[in-house]
């Protein structure tokens, strides 16, 4: 690794109204299949947070090879008019692109960068880079969310992109896991149905955790590892977790396992604290009830709990975060502190 994570990273600055900002397809090329939803982010980069958006070479190419999308993430970090990027969407296949990338590159011109799912290998390869970024702010999925963009998605994502402080995460008091189907452009004009929200749920002591945060997407967390992308166990001590589980919703069983597998190579117990992001519990193709959905969340706990359990019995757990792909979601940094105080029941994040 070209910089392990227990070098303190650079900042990012922040960005001003009227800042040029690249938008890419790490992932998959959706802009090309779906170029209305594509649009409309845009079109709320430039309105509502006054942005100016950039389009790189494969930022619509429904098959760019992998080489290519990252020349264009090189292209962006070292466009000194870019001050952030930002993730069209995810995808399935990042863990490609990465091993094309210059770390140097990253570092030279460090600025924020925006997304989550399959991003969470560009926020692990800016992490050993040494660039602190962001997950979370997906273009097609939260920008251009059907109706409108969720109020608590775009607080997060202004404090995150314009402001430099601690910033305390809230519960939403509504969630919605149910999404609408693209092909059809009326879709842009509807909100997908949200339910009451239960708030979070805690384990562990009563402590205050405070230390840098790392993570993602647990399966892709998965690949990493199997990958050997992540750096050695031993820097993550204090650190603390983000985990969050896709469309794909994985059975409990296989997230426990992936935990126990983190477990067994001594990197879960290094953890101080574990943030859990609810889980999505909803999809085309396993469209849950709300007693299915509750029972899907319920299993998904346990599973967590029972890794926890057994490789890090004294780390401060809080679930059901909006930070993965439920509706709204919020930013957290990576690679920047973020507290979790188990006494007030409060998560603050450091932008």
């Amino acid at each position: 690794m070209a910089n392990p994570p227990h070098t303190p990273l650079v900042g990012t600055p922040k960005l001003r109204p009227g800042d040029r900002v690249a938008v890419l397809s790490p992932s998959h090329g959706s802009p090309a299949q779906f170029p209305h939803v594509y649009e409309q982010g845009l079109a709320r980069l430039r309105d509502e947070l006054g942005l100016v958006p950039v389009e790189f070479p494969t930022t619509r190419a429904a098959h760019a090879r992998a080489e290519d999308r990252a020349r264009d993430i090189e292209a962006a970090f070292a466009d000194p008019s870019i001050r952030a990027v930002f993730a069209t969407i995810g995808g399935d296949d990042q863990i490609t692109v990465v091993p094309h990338l210059d770390p140097a590159v990253l570092r030279a011109d460090p600025k924020p960068f925006f997304g989550y799912s399959d991003n969470t290998n560009l926020l692990n390869a800016l992490f050993h880079a040494g660039v602190a970024s962001c997950h979370g702010g997906s273009v097609m999925v939260h920008l251009a969310r059907g109706g409108a963009t969720h109020p608590a998605t775009m607080d997060s994502l202004r404090a995150a992109l314009f402001t430099d402080g601690w910033y305390e995460l809230s519960p939403a008091a509504e969630s919605g896991d149910e999404v609408l189907n693209w092909a059809d452009p009326a879709a842009l004009g509807r909100t997908a149905p949200l339910e009451p929200a239960d708030g979070w749920h805690w384990h562990g002591p009563g402590t205050v955790v405070e230390g840098p945060c790392w993570g993602g997407n647990l399966e892709i967390i998965s690949w990493l590892l199997q990958a050997d992308r992540v750096g050695p166990t031993e820097a993550f001590a204090g650190h603390v977790l983000l985990i969050e589980t896709s469309e794909e919703m994985p059975p409990a069983e296989e997230v426990f396992r992936m935990l126990r597998n983190m477990g067994e190579r001594g990197l879960l117990g290094q953890f101080a604290a574990i943030l859990v992001g609810r889980a999505k519990a909803w999809n085309f193709d396993r469209r849950n009830d709300a007693a299915a959905k509750a029972a899907y969340r319920d299993a998904q706990r346990a599973a967590v709990l029972r890794a926890v359990a057994a490789y890090n019995p004294g780390a401060v757990l809080v679930f059901d975060l909006d930070i993965g792909h439920t509706d709204p979601q919020l930013i957290v940094p990576i690679g920047k502190p973020v507290r979790v105080d188990a006494v007030a029941r409060r998560v603050s994040v450091h932008y």
